[in-house]
């Protein structure tokens, strides 16, 4: 409650962010916190871990709801069905999560096994997000997954059956990628009937395999098509755009991103995980310890915490559009001042320059990005970077 850069009215929602870390092989393109499974997986100490970690950060949400969880990675599907029940169990043991809470698990087909989806289902997962990345053996093979498309296919039968909702996530402008073989992997996709789509055009990150040894990918023009082809399949398939990348049938969009994309709170327990959390009078970003075992000895420590640091005023407005722009509907002009303790006179010199370039549309109660402005959306929240 001590004096700080903000003064926020209402705390917004909070969520649940829990990373294992561990995967099968290193994807080339991959530049999140993964590491190559070396023998069994430390279930045990893990979960451990996971549960000094979040005891240790109860202090900070104390007395918050918590309005949605997901588990990521690494390949958190890796994990048991019977683990993944501990974790889930450990959760509710020691936070409140809202009646109908949302609990997504990450799963990739390389650890399919079948009925193993289920079982995760029985633990209490209420939502599967499947890595596919396309159904293309080729494809597959030049961004180096571990699973073919047989594979693929296999899982999502397995996840239709299993959950009453799930995501696919697929990428495009693959190395080779033409738009016809991008045109059989939105089909094929389209044809499971999925409740939520995730695409993604794959970019080349520093320090990754493809930073090093760059693969000959789709020109822009070209990648750009394959844009207008997602989003005339993904229409005609019943699916709306609702987020840059995310196309969903209704009552199916991810709760969880849209928390992360209305500028919602999130705590992150787990190897390398990030939080941003909101006080009356500041919002701090914390970054746990990366490396697995360091992370786990310092877990057990009360010590899970690296790096903790209190978001400058002037850098408030640029992450709240750096995500709010991405999605279709944009955000309300009060729900800026609510998420931020910034009044809308601070926004208001590149809001005139967004709609004068024809970035967004805006009435007097809500922003959003106009069709040139989600093709150029880099430029658009450029706009309200502090000088």
């Amino acid at each position: 409650m001590r004096p700080g850069v903000m003064n926020l009215g209402a705390l917004p929602p909070l969520a649940l962010y829990v990373h294992l870390p561990w995967c099968l092989k290193k994807c080339p393109y991959c530049d999140f916190n993964s590491h190559e499974q070396q023998g069994g997986l430390p279930e045990a100490a893990y979960l451990a871990a996971l549960r000094a970690d979040l005891e240790a950060a109860l202090p900070f949400i104390w007395g918050r709801r918590i309005h949605s969880v997901f588990i990521g990675g690494g390949t958190p599907s890796l994990f048991s069905p019977e683990a993944i029940g501990e974790l889930i169990a450990d959760v509710r043991a020691r936070l409140p999560l809202e009646p109908g809470c949302e609990i997504t698990l990450e799963a990739n087909p390389g650890t399919f096994e079948r009925d193993r989806f289920r079982g995760y289902r029985q633990a209490g997962v209420t939502r599967l997000s499947i890595g596919v990345q396309s159904f293309n053996d080729d494809k597959l093979e030049a961004i180096g997954r571990v699973h073919d498309a047989a594979q693929a296919q296999a899982a999502v039968e397995e996840a239709k059956d299993s959950f009453e909702t799930f995501n696919l996530d697929l990428m495009y402008a693959l190395p080779g990628q033409t738009l016809a073989e991008l045109r059989e992997d939105v089909a094929q996709a389209l044809s499971f009937a999925p409740p939520h789509l995730s695409i993604y055009h794959l970019t080349i990150e520093a320090n990754t395999w493809f930073a090093k040894h760059p693969p000959v990918v789709p020109d822009d023009d070209t990648a750009f098509d394959m844009l207008d082809l997602i989003t005339a399949e993904t229409e005609r398939a019943g699916l709306a755009r609702y987020e840059v990348s995310a196309f969903a049938q209704r009552g199916h969009h991810c709760q969880h991103n849209l928390n992360y994309w209305q500028f919602g709170d999130y705590l992150g327990i787990g190897a390398g995980a990030h939080s941003k959390l909101s006080f009356p009078h500041r919002v701090v970003r914390q970054v746990r310890w990366r490396e697995p075992q360091t992370y786990m000895a310092k877990a057990a420590e009360g010590q899970a915490i690296s790096n903790d640091e209190e978001v400058k005023r002037d850098a408030l407005a640029f992450e709240f559009m750096l995500n709010a722009l991405r999605l279709r509907d944009g955000f309300e002009l009060a729900r800026f001042t609510e998420r931020t303790g910034l009044p809308l006179s601070s926004i208001a010199k590149p809001l005139d320059e967004a709609q004068r370039r024809g970035f967004i549309g805006r009435d007097f109660a809500r922003v959003w990005p106009t069709a040139c402005g989600f093709d150029f959306l880099s430029d658009l929240q450029a706009l309200f970077l502090s000088d």
